[in-house]
């Protein structure tokens, strides 16, 4: 298993963070578009080039968390669309394997004994779009070997099932399992993450207390063994996604004392 961390913000470049990836015995650094410095426009190729073979490291792409590709603006959904079509082409450049997203749940209408969403409740004009987001990416990825794999979040709702089985038609989608955001909502993602696991590619991985995420591993309620295991038997990548240096550190001193983990990687 290739193990990886997330963009930190108190890493500065993408060399310091290459830098740390290589310290920890990690193999990647997943970046994060919803900074300005990885936007598409303003990634230098070749600079990326000289950093990942100076330091032997890969990247993986986060897309921006608002990405909405079926925004009922068309020119809106346009933006976003391409923003994923330009993500891909990166990808291909750079040799990233992942682009990983969230599926939107757009906005909703607050009645006085329920929420409406509005995907759900045009939910034909939704999927028509998705399938066009769909196809459009596949073409992007045009047989590279990069998967758009779409992460569990905040629970998925009846209309995002139905467009994540539709996305998953095509061979260049797949999925990211988040745990520390299952177990914030009582393991209501699990049951469709594993009725789909033949399509699991990537996790995300750290542990949680109640509803609170993002812990570094070993210091919550989550059975990470148990999910490394998930992972190991679908041959995916891990991103450690603690939110500062110090808990990286800590989760990679967590697998670091799994001795049959670290057979599996290069810690």
């Amino acid at each position: 298993m290739d193990f990886g961390m997330p963009t930190l913000i108190e890493l500065r470049s993408l060399e310091d963070c290459a830098k740390l990836c290589r310290e920890l015995g990690l193999q990647f650094v997943e970046l994060n578009m919803n900074l300005p410095r990885y936007q598409t426009d303003r990634i230098d190729l070749e600079t990326f080039r000289r950093i990942r073979e100076r330091y032997g490291v890969y990247f993986t792409l986060h897309l921006d968390e608002n990405l909405n590709p079926c925004d009922f603006n068309p020119r809106i959904a346009r933006a976003y669309r391409q923003t994923a079509e330009d993500a891909a082409a990166l990808a291909r450049s750079l040799d990233m394997p992942v682009l990983n997203m969230h599926l939107s749940r757009g906005v909703y209408f607050t009645l006085p004994e329920r929420k409406v969403f509005l995907f759900d409740a045009y939910r034909e004009r939704y999927l028509s779009d998705m399938r066009i987001f769909r196809d459009r990416c596949q073409e992007a990825v045009r047989g590279a070997d990069v998967k758009i794999c779409i992460e569990n979040s905040g629970g998925f709702a009846d209309f995002q099932l139905e467009a994540l089985d539709l996305l998953l038609e095509s061979p260049a989608f797949a999925l990211t399992f988040d745990i520390g955001h299952n177990h914030a909502i009582g393991g209501a993602d699990e049951p469709h993450i594993l009725k789909r696991r033949n399509r699991l590619a990537h996790f995300h991985l750290h542990d949680a207390q109640g509803k609170k995420n993002h812990l570094p591993l070993g210091t919550g309620e989550v059975d990470v063994d148990r999910y490394l295991a998930l992972a190991g038997a679908h041959r995916c990548r891990i991103v450690l996604e603690t939110k500062t240096v110090e808990g990286l550190r800590q989760s990679v001193a967590f697998l670091q004392s799994k001795t049959q983990f670290c057979e599996k990687s290069s810690f």
